[in-house]
């Protein structure tokens, strides 16, 4: 057993190592993205600098994930958001921008979603490529 546990080390080693290296692709890609846009409104009356610091909450103001990237259509306008989700590890979803609502907390501003975490967690997995 000892054994199997440290040749597989280097390959889940590995594996987090690619995961991580895709979120901060992501992430790079995501900022650039956010200063290419530029202060005009994208969404919500929120620039996509904006959307990218808001955290997704729930209806009870409780802290469901963060934004990741925002997603366009192939008009240009925002449909949805890149999401990972807390406390399931790395696991990011697609959720449509319609249903949204701002909610303020303190100098920060979040993105309130009717939907629960147990339907956040049934929503497709969207997998980051690889680097």
């Amino acid at each position: 057993m000892r054994l199997l546990v440290m040749l597989a080390f280097p390959f889940l080693a590995a594996c987090n190592d690619k995961q991580e290296q895709a979120e901060d692709k992501l992430e790079r890609a995501a900022e650039t993205g956010a200063r290419v846009a530029g202060p005009l409104p994208a969404a919500l009356g929120l620039s996509e600098a904006q959307l990218l610091d808001a955290d997704l909450v729930g209806v009870d103001g409780k802290d469901l994930g963060d934004v990741a990237q925002v997603v366009r259509d192939s008009d240009g306008k925002v449909d949805r958001l890149l999401v990972e989700l807390d406390g399931i590890g790395d696991r990011y979803i697609h959720i449509p921008i319609t249903g949204l609502k701002t909610a303020g907390d303190g100098d920060d501003t979040n993105l309130a979603t009717p939907m629960t975490r147990a339907d956040l967690a049934a929503l497709v997995e969207v997998k980051l490529p690889p680097t």
